[in-house]
């Protein structure tokens, strides 16, 4: 007989113990947790025959864990026990067994009575499992049966040719459909890379331009100090430029989709793409006037066409033509577009192409062919992220000596409108707000990036108390509600930013907050999506307007 685990969870070490002597002559094995979070990890690790859970913790009653179990597929079945030491109602019975319970045990345990019990389920568990493994073992043969007639059947023989060309086709496809599930995993791992090198770079960029800022306004008047300066600071955000490249690539930049002309926009950009490629580029334009509205990031796609313009006019080394369709289209098969409608926008170039080999790589970050100092080989990857992030792909076909062509599909704006201009009331807006120094909790791991808002904010007239994670910011809250904003990073570890003002909004709900991040890869669920987000690195004057912004909406909601 081969033993099972056996799962025993209490706080309490001496009840573990005492489970465990009385279990022990079942010959089975016991693995014990002394909390809830125990318990998942051996769950997730082994895998386990009855689970014995107490009912009173001090983290996390069972109830609580036994829901969380249940929502597993691999133990939605598993036998759970109750342990209760108090006398259970019958409402409270009726909970556990909603939560999934099997049984209850009191204590004091009769030890004949928690082995009869553990002993029925670790044998019924064991033969489920067998029963498992027969009916597979049956299925086999019955497939390798099936097989053997089917392989003797004259049918098939005269067939044979037929069915071989099938299987050359269908491993024709499968060959292409890994070599483009290996590209797709590749990009993804170098985005998730990229995002989180972003991430971190926008952290520091956030410190460096904050104090170069202050530093700006606090230097006494110096021509050579003033052009350090601001040298120190366009480079700073030169890299910010970047971080946003790279976000862009790992599909984790801020969009605001909205429905988009794209014959009006390419007309409102066509003299500026022009003056990027020089005159001795000509465009071509072949776009229906027809066609429906796009779902995307205008600034984000306008940025996007200029990048397919600039690489264009290097390939033809200043002189050729670029042609840009855009039409409907049906979208391309095999892909993974999901159903809908979408509108294929093509930028062709004549100029030298690519081989298959460079074609591969186009879409990678750092990858170019313009030489040192030339190209960031930022470019096509932003499209690339862009068109992904959008519900969109992007598709590049190049041939060496005559030219290379890369079309974005988009999908089509269902039943939304294009936006309209909206009237600014930036100044009758700050007007109702009070510039009064406020106190603020600023929440932060990284003590650079907290220090830097600190400053800013300070130099505002505002009076700031730092914390370094969400667990002091809530010690701090608790002996302490004299705050009039919380500003919190929310990538950090143990509780989140988001988790952060979730709790706050149920414990203060008049205590506004701000969400600050390196990427916009933030919650939009469970009443956060009106939350008021600042994207790292921001600068003063964007901090300012952030914190009357919030301030605003306090007061609307009042």
């Amino acid at each position: 007989m081969i033993p099972v685990n056996i799962l025993l969870v209490d706080d309490q070490p001496a009840k573990l113990l005492s489970y465990e002597v009385v279990l022990r002559d079942l010959g089975e094995n016991l693995l014990t947790a002394q909390s809830g979070r125990e318990a998942l990890e051996h769950l997730l690790r082994n895998e386990i025959a009855v689970i014995l859970v107490d009912v009173c913790m001090p983290e996390q009653d069972g109830f609580e864990l036994v829901s969380m179990i249940r929502e597993h597929p691999r133990y939605q079945n598993t036998a759970i026990i109750f342990v209760s030491a108090v006398m259970m109602a019958e409402p409270d019975r009726l909970r556990g067994y909603a939560a999934g319970a099997v049984d209850y045990v009191s204590v004091p345990i009769v030890p004949e009575v928690l082995r009869a019990k553990v002993r029925v389920f670790a044998d019924l568990f064991r033969k489920t499992r067998e029963l498992e493994l027969l009916n597979a073992d049956l299925e086999i043969r019955v497939r390798q049966r099936t097989a053997e007639l089917e392989t003797s059947a004259s049918q098939l023989r005269q067939l044979n040719e037929e069915l071989e060309q099938r299987i050359d086709q269908k491993t024709r496809e499968r060959e292409e459909a890994l070599a483009q599930l290996f590209e797709a995993q590749k990009l993804d791992t170098i985005g998730q890379l990229t995002g989180g090198v972003a991430h971190d770079f926008n952290n520091l960029l956030m410190a460096v331009l904050g104090s170069l800022n202050l530093l700006k306004k606090r230097l006494p008047v110096d021509e050579n100090s003033e052009r350090l300066v601001a040298n120190a600071i366009q480079a700073a955000e030169r890299g910010a430029a970047l971080t946003q490249r790279l976000l862009a690539f790992a599909r984790r930049q801020e969009l605001k989709p909205q429905a988009v002309s794209f014959p009006e926009l390419f007309d409102n950009i066509q003299d500026l793409l022009a003056k990027a490629v020089g005159p001795g580029v000509s465009i071509r334009k072949q776009i229906s006037a027809s066609m429906p509205l796009l779902l995307i990031d205008n600034n984000q796609l306008e940025l996007a066409l200029l990048n397919l313009f600039v690489n264009a006019r290097d390939a033809m080394v200043g002189a050729g033509t670029i042609t840009v369709c855009a039409s409907e289209e049906r979208a391309p098969h095999p892909s993974n577009l999901a159903t809908g409608r979408y509108v294929r926008i093509s930028v062709s170039d004549d100029g030298e192409g690519m081989d298959e080999a460079t074609a591969a790589r186009a879409a990678e970050p750092f990858f170019t062919t313009k030489g040192l100092g030339k190209g960031t080989g930022f470019g096509l990857s932003m499209v690339h992220g862009l068109a992904a992030q959008s519900g969109g792909i992007l598709e590049l076909s190049s041939v060496k000596g005559e030219g290379t062509t890369v079309s974005v599909w988009l999908p089509v704006a269902e039943g939304i409108l294009a936006q309209a201009p909206i009237e600014e009331t930036a100044q009758a807006e700050e007007s109702s707000v009070s510039t009064q120094p406020l106190r603020v909790l600023v929440v932060d791991d990284d003590a650079l990036v907290s220090m830097g808002t600190s400053a800013m904010l300070e130099d505002l007239g505002h009076v700031a108390v730092e914390a370094a994670s969400a667990a002091r910011a809530l010690e701090i809250l608790a002996s302490d509600n004299s705050f009039d904003l919380i500003i919190t990073d929310h990538a950090m570890p143990g509780m989140t930013g988001a988790e952060l003002a979730r709790f706050i909004f149920s414990t203060f709900p008049e205590l506004p907050v701000i969400l600050a991040s390196g990427y916009a890869e933030l919650p939009d669920d469970e009443g956060l999506s009106d939350l008021l987000r600042m994207t790292k690195p921001f600068t003063q004057e964007q901090l300012h307007a952030a914190v009357k912004r919030s301030l605003r909406e306090r007061a609307t909601a009042a």
